[in-house]
């Protein structure tokens, strides 16, 4: 049976976002706007950044005292950098210990494992009251002032629920971000890392990693002067944040590292194809691509997706 104040709490809840950054501030203008929640706490370290959430109606209010903010939540979003969430993770758990109903917590970080590994380092198991979680979406842009309450609207999020978790904190997570129009899935922890590496991780290296080789390179002015819209396209994610991206190369090592390892092969096999002039190769190659691409593109059009 759902204590009382459980079930005030998962009907009218009091969230509160640990970072109100482009994720964080999206996920609360668009909980603010959609009715879900009671209040919307803010808290960080810059004390500016949270002031304009307040004067962009993205939150209620907020606090810079940590515990302050964890003993206000009914449900708590970690939506800090990824290495920082796990940091998180690692102060507030011990202070929920033993707490006969202690908030729900969830997170918005791309990779999931280390947070798992953090759980269970400082709880002796998985939290039953941690969902973690993860909205397929995002901008090149951030910070509070490119919060977007439709960012979520026909994104997916995915859940990482383990065998553990209260199957009421999974539902309330669950349903806090369909309210903002996502399609949430499940997936296991691994799964969820291995696919993001492969799918989100990878292909921000290799931007990254394209633009700084050009960049550094004797004819770098004309690269850039002249190049057009495919290169445009291709670079554009290179203009998220560093930091992030840093911390999510780190936290999910292994599963990327297998991602590269899996590209730089078949671009030796380009390379070898170019090198002798395969033309059978690369046709066939290009077009397992396209057919690949224009079938992606297709499943984000049903989805109510545009696709780049």
């Amino acid at each position: 049976m759902v204590e009382p104040a459980a079930e005030q709490a998962a009907s009218n809840p009091t969230i509160v976002v640990l970072g109100l950054g482009l994720i964080g501030g999206s996920l609360a203008a668009a909980l603010r706007g959609n009715g879900f929640c009671r209040r919307c706490i803010g808290w960080g370290h810059r004390e500016a950044s949270l002031q304009r959430g307040v004067e962009l109606g993205i939150i209620d209010s907020y606090t810079l005292d940590l515990e302050e903010a964890v003993d206000a939540a009914d449900i708590l979003v970690i939506a800090t950098p990824t290495l920082v969430a796990a940091q998180m993770l690692e102060r507030i758990l011990p202070r929920l210990q033993g707490r006969a109903q202690p908030p729900v917590i969830t997170d918005v970080a791309s990779v999931k494992g280390n947070l798992r590994s953090a759980a269970e380092a400082v709880w002796g198991g998985m939290p039953p009251r941690l969902v973690l979680g993860h909205p397929i979406a995002g901008s090149e842009r951030s910070g509070v002032d490119a919060a977007d309450a439709g960012l979520f609207l026909h994104h997916r999020v995915i859940l990482t629920p383990v065998a553990g978790n209260d199957p009421l904190a999974v539902e309330l997570v669950r349903a806090m971000w369909a309210s903002t129009g996502a399609e949430v899935v499940d997936m296991e922890v691994e799964e969820h890392d291995r696919v993001l590496a492969a799918t989100s991780h990878l292909p921000h290296v290799l931007a990254y990693a394209l633009v700084d080789a050009l960049a550094r390179s004797d004819a770098s002015a004309d690269i850039f002067r002249f190049a057009a819209g495919g290169f445009r396209d291709f670079t554009r994610i290179a203009s998220s944040d560093p930091v992030m991206w840093r911390d999510i190369a780190i936290a999910n090592r292994p599963a990327l590292l297998q991602a590269i390892d899996l590209f730089s092969d078949h671009l030796q096999q380009m390379r070898a194809a170019i090198e002798e002039q395969d033309a059978e190769m690369l046709l066939a190659t290009f077009n397992r691509a396209k057919d690949a691409r224009d079938a992606f593109a297709a499943e984000l059009a049903s989805r109510g997706q545009r696709s780049a």
